[in-house]
């Protein structure tokens, strides 16, 4: 009993201790330890949740510069490079090889329905009248790529304020020359902003027939640049903006200007005198080191990089160019309009798209095979890195804005029929019915004389011009 009655006070004791401490810790609060989750708490994920694959996107493109699949040219592996840059889009290529211009064939197309999504763009006004084109001005409105396109290329693609087509190449385009030939006939080689007089001083000088050394290559290209320095609000060839100005003093001395040079170009030489050359044409002279200057393109630019003589551009006399433009159009019935700005954007005027071409070109060994269209001192630093130093080359792609735009045929309605093909009713000797290309072409063969003819070329072509400008409705 004794042992049962120790045990019970022993336990009674405990329980008070017990009680004493849980009271005590009511006044005096201490920190209980902090426990570990018997389970792992849901962890937000590292990596963002995978998107919905892009919608597969099929773009429809032509263009006459993409070659066979077995050439794999720079225009394809640039293709080859966007679709893998967007796995989801694929380029098909539309075959272009059937019979007819490229015009008719486009024009087949649409009448099925058909017409390509993207496509170069031949003569584009074509293209306007027949409500083919996408209005392009929201894409590019704000884009810095488009910033940089020289005005007078975004001239080129916009019909009454709607930008319609994108600037897919420009080459300057003017006099290229060589200036080993000038020093060692003991001349000034001319340089970019030389004078129209010292221009022709320089060229003249240099001609010697009998040793084979003419100081220009051909004699027609003066009447397309040479009005523009003899009045400022002539462009290419007298065209004003809305007319050309066949009848105008400027283009009266340009025609006659040219036949003061004809002696000095492979048109004034006679088949005896064509002996004393290697060439056969007059394309060659250049290259044959058996002209000062040529009259070219920036396509030509790879070409001459392999010239074992030292050359330079000088463009036109007064420190300017011609330039020459491609286009590229998207279709209105493109069925993804956004895709397809975004493509035709890559094959023009992307400073990064061009920047794949001119790493595509190094790889090959060779040089772009177009100059940069969005223009900046980075754009022309990576052209210039292809070519060396000519100073020439530089200032004229520095100096884009006022350029005389040569592919007038592309853009303004009418010129074709204003400038070549149209017949403005006029025999001359034996040749009945001419076309303007004929009365040009023919102006210092002693045929006829320009200027009796003059103001009726001025007042036929503009009247094509006028009828065709307001035929249009974009």
């Amino acid at each position: 009993m004794k042992t049962l009655s120790k045990w019970i006070n022993t336990a009674f004791v405990l329980l008070l201790a017990v009680s004493l401490a849980a009271c005590g810790s009511q006044t005096t609060p201490t920190a209980a330890p902090v426990e570990e989750p018997t389970t792992a708490p849901t962890v937000a994920p590292t990596t963002a949740p995978t998107e919905a694959p892009a919608e597969p996107v099929t773009i429809r493109y032509a263009n006459w510069n993409v070659g066979t699949p077995e050439e794999n040219n720079l225009q394809r592996q640039l293709i080859a490079a966007y679709m893998e840059m967007h796995p989801n889009v694929t380029i098909e290529f539309v075959d272009m090889s059937q019979e007819g211009k490229w015009d008719e064939k486009l024009t087949n197309y649409a009448a099925k329905g058909e017409l390509p999504d993207v496509f170069m763009a031949d003569v584009t006004p074509l293209y306007v009248k027949n409500g083919w084109l996408a209005d392009l001005t929201s894409f590019v409105e704000n884009d810095p790529d488009w910033q940089d396109v020289p005005q007078v290329l975004k001239d080129a693609v916009t019909y009454n304020g709607k930008v319609l087509g994108l600037p897919a190449a420009q080459f300057v385009m003017g006099y290229f020359v060589n200036q080993d030939l000038f020093e060692a006939a003991n001349l000034d080689a001319p340089t970019y902003g030389v004078s129209v007089d010292d221009f022709f001083a320089a060229t003249t000088a240099l001609t010697n027939v009998q040793k084979g050394k003419l100081g220009l290559d051909e004699m027609e290209f003066i009447m397309g640049w040479y009005p523009s320095t003899q009045d400022p609000n002539l462009k290419w060839f007298s065209f004003d903006g809305q007319h050309m100005n066949y009848n105008s003093a400027a283009f009266k001395a340009a025609v006659a200007k040219a036949g003061e040079m004809k002696p000095h170009t492979w048109q004034g030489l006679t088949d005896e005198q064509k002996k004393n050359f290697k060439s056969v044409g007059p394309w060659e002279l250049f290259l044959n080191q058996e002209s000062g200057v040529r009259w070219d393109g920036g396509w030509a630019v790879p070409g001459y990089a392999s010239a074992t003589f030292k050359w330079d551009f000088m463009g036109i006399p007064g420190g300017n160019q011609a330039m020459v433009a491609d286009i590229i159009v998207v279709s209105k019935t493109a069925s993804n309009p956004e895709a397809a700005y975004d493509f035709a954007k890559w094959m023009t005027f992307s400073k990064a798209g061009y920047a794949k071409e001119a790493e595509l070109a190094k790889a090959a060994g060779g040089v772009p095979t177009r100059m940069p269209v969005s223009v900046n001192a980075e754009s022309i630093d990576l052209y210039m890195s292809f070519v060396g130093d000519k100073p020439g080359l530089r200032q004229a792609l520095e100096n884009l804005d006022n350029s005389l735009l040569e592919s007038l045929a592309k853009i303004v309605p009418g010129y074709v029929n204003a400038r070549w093909e149209g017949k403005p009713g006029i025999d001359i000797g034996e040749d009945k019915d001419v076309n303007m290309w004929y009365m040009f072409n023919f102006a210092n063969d002693g045929k006829y004389k320009y200027e009796d003819y003059a103001a009726q070329l001025e007042e036929f072509a503009n009247k094509i011009l006028d009828d065709a400008r307001a035929g249009l409705n974009p």
